[in-house]
């Protein structure tokens, strides 16, 4: 019998086996994009940021319920304010340039008819409803909220936590009835208890308080001195002006 000893392993001589390494994570990989409603600089060309897998969407009393994919609604847009016609523009030229009149249907600037009197002169001016922002009639989608997110003088949309909200029927109704109102609005500069020199008519340089305005009719009840007592009278707009 062969007493020599048996082969056995050197545990000096075991290689000890290498540990895994666990591979560095890759870049996720843009599959789609979703709108965030996050602030960037106009002009970056940044775009939505990269999509995960989406979280279910908390839910919030009283919140109103996200559009439907694939349909159109209106949604509010900050835009820079004074330059919301130029922001309009921008954005028509950009839906002819990019092709995306599927998905980009109109863009309002809310306005309203007025008639404003100054120096002397009665003018109709297009006065803005809601200074800083537009509205814009569009199907929400990665593509569109790009389109739009990135037009020169843009801030961002009006929403809910990071989601462009679209408005409700009865508040674009509301808005559209503003625009479309036959009779334009007296804008009045002056204020009851102000004084005012009458410069036309039977009452001509005589001064007087603002007693009572009537913006509807373009009228002023103003008190004038007449035989050492006030005594009311009704003047247009125009027959006044502010004592300097």
């Amino acid at each position: 019998m062969d007493n020599s000893p048996q082969d056995k392993p050197n545990v000096n001589e075991t290689a000890a086996k290498p540990r895994s390494r666990r591979a560095p994570p890759k870049e996720a990989a843009e599959t789609g994009r979703i709108w965030t409603g996050e602030r960037v600089s106009v002009g970056e060309g940044h775009g939505p940021a990269p999509a995960e897998t989406p979280s279910a969407q908390a839910v919030v009393p009283g919140a109103r319920p996200a559009a439907p994919e694939g349909e159109a609604h209106w949604y509010v847009v900050h835009a820079y304010s004074g330059h919301e016609e130029k922001v309009r523009n921008n954005l028509m030229k950009r839906v002819e340039s990019m092709d995306m009149h599927d998905q980009i249907f109109d863009v309002l600037v809310p306005t309203e008819d007025v008639i404003e009197i100054k120096d002397g002169q009665r003018r109709h001016v297009a006065k803005r409803t809601y200074p800083g922002y537009i509205l814009v009639n569009m199907i929400m989608s990665d593509e569109s909220w790009y389109v739009v997110r990135n037009t020169p003088g843009v801030t961002s949309f009006v929403g809910s936590g990071t989601k462009p909200v679209p408005l409700q029927d009865k508040e674009i109704k509301f808005i559209q009835k503003q625009i479309k109102a036959e009779a334009p609005k007296v804008r009045v500069e002056y204020q009851v208890g102000e004084n005012v020199r009458v410069i036309d008519g039977p009452f001509s340089d005589f001064h007087g308080k603002v007693d009572e305005i009537n913006a509807d009719k373009g009228k002023l009840k103003v008190l004038v001195n007449m035989f050492g007592r006030e005594t009311p009278v009704e003047l247009d707009l125009l027959q006044v002006e502010r004592l300097k």
